[in-house]
């Protein structure tokens, strides 16, 4: 019995002969089924490499602004070395010829409990005395005048939302963040409603936190001393207006700053 096939006649328009090709069943078979996974190649092909595509004609622009913010990065880290670098010096320099530091104390009014707007003075860092080793956290966290827009407010995050477990310094935008104490960087990052902040660890189980920077300064690990800046002051996550958010905590128990840090100090 001969094997089934396909007969394909091919006519040109004007000829009077026709040209016939005999394929086999299964050669045709094959063809068909070969020509439809073609088809559906070029089709997925074309569905994907759009995007691809277009991505790829996007990275140049985003490896520019990359390397753009990376230089920017990297005039922040240097300006904040150099005013660490002048901070010493200063310091080397007031110790070598004798002065005194100031050690004036704030008149804090209201209980520690309630909320408060009261103003604070922050003095002149040249008239500080910073310890160079690792310590508890006792000097005031910021250069410049501030105001205490908020008090700590109770215990624990609290049922009632009034708990307030630091103290806001409203300040300008860009303001030097300084460590309250020497130690180590616990945590560097973004949080939902700190937004960018520091966690630092002192001896006796003390730890200082900082909330709300436009800019973070250190890394997790880094190894700070009393007075170094490790940021900037900002309004990143849950804030209204640019402030920082301080904290003072021993052994997970949330503590009052301003029974720590005074102005000056």
């Amino acid at each position: 019995m001969k094997p089934r096939g396909v007969t394909i006649v091919v006519h040109t328009d004007g000829d009077v002969d026709s040209k016939q090709f005999h394929l086999p069943l299964w050669a045709f078979t094959a063809g068909k089924w070969g020509a439809l996974v073609v088809g559906l190649l070029m089709v997925l092909f074309f569905a994907f490499a759009g995007p691809i595509m277009r991505a790829a004609a996007r990275m140049p622009g985003l490896q520019r602004e990359l390397s753009r913010l990376r230089e920017e990065n990297g005039r922040v880290q240097q300006l904040a070395a150099a005013l660490n670098r002048a901070e010493g010096n200063y310091q080397a320099l007031r110790k070598l010829l004798g002065g005194p530091a100031s050690r004036d104390t704030p008149t804090i009014a209201g209980s520690p409990e309630i909320m408060r707007a009261v103003p604070v003075r922050a003095a002149p860092v040249g008239a500080r005395s910073f310890e160079t080793a690792p310590s508890i956290p006792s000097h005031w966290p910021l250069d410049r005048q501030g105001f205490v827009t908020r008090g700590r407010v109770g215990e624990g995050t609290g049922a009632d939302g009034e708990a307030h477990e630091g103290i806001d310094i409203a300040v300008p935008l860009g303001t030097p963040i300084r460590a309250s104490g020497g130690g180590t960087v616990e945590a560097a990052g973004a949080d939902a409603d700190f937004g960018m902040f520091v966690l630092l660890r002192h001896p006796g189980g003390y730890e200082s936190m900082y909330g709300h920077a436009s800019r973070v300064l250190v890394r997790e690990g880094d190894s700070v001393v009393a007075g170094q800046v490790i940021g900037l002051t900002g309004s990143s996550g849950r804030s209204t207006a640019p402030h920082l958010h301080f904290e003072i905590r021993r052994e997970g128990q949330s503590l009052d700053p301003l029974t720590f840090v005074k102005e000056g100090n």
